[in-house]
């Protein structure tokens, strides 16, 4: 697989792996085994080499609101921390991943501490991500500003995982199915969409044309551990 081109000022690109072709291709749709790698949470984090690719043309979005964090008098909200039962609840949406192989070669992460923490702890819990951006512009940015970065850094891959905050990702997901898809998954949508949620979409066509309307929510999740 290609390696994602260089980003600007502002992106941190790590690379989880790079993985022959033919090595891809003989792994679609499965797992493989862990392999300790250093770097995500800075703490020995294991991660899958090979993600989940797709028999279709079509590309997934996966949104992934933040787990738990605390709230802590006078502490900077960029600099919140996961509590404890957040970090369980992110290991939780990484098993959900895992079970139903949903891998992907590309996560837009944004940069705030509890985002970080929350894709570390998922990765822990079986997540799978190639390559992981952290970045700054989703922390604080509408869902037309993530939107606009997925369009901008999706490139060639076919699944992409965003890791942001809400109200964004909500108001993203229910944007771009616009009552599309799974009645069940919107319904789960409508509840709130709490921390640890995770909503997945559907997409036929090039990331550039990703638009409001254009996609269809095929599931919806709350992680709990």
């Amino acid at each position: 697989m290609p390696r994602p081109p260089a980003r600007g000022p502002g992106h941190l690109v790590v690379v989880v792996a790079t993985v022959p072709a033919a090595h891809l291709a003989r792994s679609s749709r499965r797992w493989a085994g862990p392999s300790g790698v250093q770097g995500l949470s800075g703490r020995g984090v294991r991660v899958h080499p090979v993600c989940m690719t797709l028999a279709s043309d079509d590309k997934v979005l996966i949104l992934l609101r933040h787990a738990k964090a605390e709230q802590v008098l006078g502490k900077p909200d960029h600099d919140r921390e996961l509590t404890h039962r957040g970090e369980r609840d992110a290991r939780a949406a990484g098993r959900w991943l895992h079970d139903h192989e949903i891998g992907a070669e590309l996560v837009l992460c944004s940069d705030s501490t509890r985002t970080r923490q929350t894709w570390a702890a998922a990765v822990e819990g079986g997540a799978c991500g190639e390559t992981v951006e952290f970045t700054p512009a989703l922390y604080s940015g509408s869902a037309q500003a993530v939107l606009h970065a997925v369009r901008e850094q999706g490139g060639e891959a076919q699944v992409v995982l965003v890791v942001g905050h809400n109200p964004t990702m909500a108001s993203l997901a229910s944007g771009l199915a616009e009552g599309d898809g799974s009645s069940q998954a919107h319904e789960c949508l409508a509840d709130g969409f709490p921390t640890s949620s995770l909503a997945v979409l559907r997409f036929a066509g090039n990331w550039q044309d990703l638009d409001f309307g254009t996609a269809v929510l095929e599931r919806c999740h709350t992680a709990r551990g």
